[in-house]
């Protein structure tokens, strides 16, 4: 289906925290993200992921509500030693890694602040 709205590809995750420090000082140890610019007037700051075009914005709020809402999913090569090499930086997981045979494995983690985040490795044959 075509868009005429003009879509260039590029797409910001906004993620609420309660220390952008903090915050973004996670998202580059634990994952690789390289901060972009930080304006701390409006406590916000972007950083850029492994996925051309798609950048994280941390965004930090007084009354820091984790609920609900969309659930940002990476996909990996390799979901074990993804899963491993976060576990190593002491990355709360929720339960075991979960299969589909022949579609996806799916691991759940979370962020310091508990916002929730995924990886998916895709095991379909293309």
């Amino acid at each position: 289906m075509a868009s005429t709205l003009g879509f260039d590809g590029g797409l910001t995750c906004s993620i609420g925290v309660s220390d952008l420090a903090k915050a973004i000082d996670w998202c580059a140890g634990t994952l690789g993200f390289e901060l972009l610019y930080r304006m701390d007037e409006m406590g916000w700051c972007e950083m850029r992921t492994h996925i051309e075009g798609v950048n994280v914005g941390l965004s930090q709020v007084e009354d820091l509500e984790v609920k609900g809402g969309a659930t940002l999913t990476w996909g990996v090569r390799d979901i074990v030693a993804a899963r491993t090499e976060l576990e190593g930086k002491d990355v709360r997981f929720d339960g075991e890694t979960m299969t589909i045979p022949g579609m996806v494995s799916l691991a759940t983690f979370f962020d310091p602040d508990g916002n929730k985040y995924m990886l998916f490795q895709d095991l379909s044959e293309h």
